[in-house]
């Protein structure tokens, strides 16, 4: 009887001590250890329903420190917390549980339900940050660069300006807390192992191999890329050429080749030669920018062959050039010459003359000469009114059925229904205003033989 009384009074025991074990674990299931904290507030010991009463009573205000330093402060009037946030709170409840007590300090942040998007916040803070990058040093990311023909890597170099994208997403993980502690980070280099960076020198590796060939007329010249490159980069997927020496080439070529404003030796009629004056109009130049620019867009694509012809230019009324690719230096075999000693005009087509005339050139006692040098028919007119001026004629206008210009200053062929002296000395004193007089007629015969583009050579 005595165990049955004793089995008896065990089993209360541990019935009562399951009892109270159960309801110590109930309540502290129910709420928060010690050391709890809910954006900045302590809630220990409070269970979910007290705590969110703590916290819809508790206005905040917020500072925001940036390496210790106080770079923004502002104070708000409740702390945004409202009867929607309570399953929040229980759910912070469960996930501090632990089986025994627990001190340790644990910080929860916790987005309000009834939060007040004070968007001006994010956008001060980020003008706070900007502001102080404005008196720090900027990191330099590493580059590749072809130079003198050799592609290296500069190392890349760091620098003071804090990273404002690693920065902000720090304030939004502390955003409801009244002390915002934001640790430093700094813009971060692009470093010289990076895959980019290796990619700008494979690139500038293979842009430093290739070659063109530049075309001019018939003759091919073979550039490097890696020869006339003297400084050249890939950035953000794009070849930038900064410096070459591809202007020299082109001024180089131009010496050799081109025929603009330049004096030729001439065959004439009779088979003299006589050296033509430069400073004409006819002729064509190579215009260094343009020859640049499609050589390095060449270099850029890999296209094997330029023809130099998209790059040649002129001067006067037709300013894309002439006689680009002719023979006879330069003006072919179709061009009308002017002999101002002879006073006479030939015209010849392929290489057969067509035309055979006595001329009256400008008038040489009052200086006004058909000026020597190599022209070109600029256009054709027919009928046409002569306007202009000339010495002791101020002011004219005269009704020509042909015209033919061929200077810029307005000299050209046609034809002088008006002019009674045609002798062969006529020009020295009773010469035109600087055009070529052609007699009536013959001018139908030397204007339809004239075409534009075509030489014009006055010695």
């Amino acid at each position: 009887m005595e165990i049955i009384n004793q089995r008896k009074l065990w089993v209360m025991i541990v019935a009562l001590l399951l009892v109270l074990a159960g309801g110590y674990s109930y309540h502290r299931y129910h709420y928060f250890n010690q050391n709890i904290y809910i954006n900045g507030i302590k809630v220990s010991g409070l269970n979910a329903t007290q705590a969110l009463k703590k916290l819809k009573a508790k206005s905040t205000s917020q500072k925001i420190y940036l390496a210790n330093d106080l770079i923004y402060q502002h104070d708000k009037t409740s702390s945004d917390f409202s009867a929607k946030d309570l399953p929040q709170i229980k759910q912070l409840v469960k996930r501090q549980w632990t089986i025994l007590p627990s001190s340790k300090q644990q910080n929860f942040v916790v987005e309000p339900s009834a939060v007040s998007k004070n968007s001006n916040t994010e956008q001060i803070l980020k003008k706070a940050i900007e502001k102080k990058n404005q008196r720090r040093s900027t990191a330099q990311d590493a580059y590749a660069v072809l130079k003198a023909g050799r592609v290296t890597v500069v190392k890349q170099k760091p620098g003071k300006k804090y990273d404002l994208k690693a920065l902000l997403k720090q304030y939004k993980q502390q955003q409801f807390l009244p002390r915002v502690e934001l640790e430093t980070a700094y813009q971060q280099p692009l470093k010289a192992k990076s895959k980019t960076v290796q990619l700008e020198k494979k690139k500038l590796e293979t842009l430093a191999q290739r070659t063109v060939v530049y075309q001019v007329e018939n003759t091919k010249y073979n550039l490097a890329a890696k020869d006339y490159l003297e400084k050249a980069t890939y950035q953000n997927g794009k070849y930038q050429i900064q410096e070459s020496k591809l202007p020299e080439k082109i001024s180089q070529i131009n010496q050799q080749q081109s025929t603009l404003q330049k004096g030729i030796s001439f065959k004439t009629h009779d088979g003299s030669t006589v050296q033509v004056a430069s400073g004409g109009t006819y002729g064509w130049a190579l215009k260094s920018s343009e020859a640049v620019t499609h050589i390095e867009k060449a270099f850029i694509s890999s296209k094997k062959l330029i023809d130099a012809q998209a790059d040649i230019y002129g001067v006067g009324y037709l300013t894309y050039g002439t006689g680009y690719g002719l023979k006879n230096s330069g003006i072919g075999n179709s061009y009308a010459e002017v002999s101002i000693e002879q006073q006479h005009l030939w015209i010849y087509k392929d290489g057969k003359e067509v035309v055979s005339t006595n001329v009256v050139t400008g008038k040489h006692n009052t200086g006004e000469d058909t000026p020597k040098g190599l022209w070109y028919i600029m256009y054709k007119q027919s009928p046409s009114t002569l306007q202009g001026s000339e010495v002791g004629n101020a002011n004219y206008s005269v009704q020509v059925k042909y015209w033919a210009q061929f200077t810029n200053s307005g000299c050209g062929f046609h034809d002088a229904s008006w002019r009674t002296n045609w002798a062969s000395d006529a020009y020295l004193n009773n010469g035109s205003g600087g055009c070529v007089n052609t007699p009536s007629a013959v001018m139908a015969n030397v204007y339809n033989n004239l075409s534009q583009k075509e030489a014009v050579v006055v010695y």
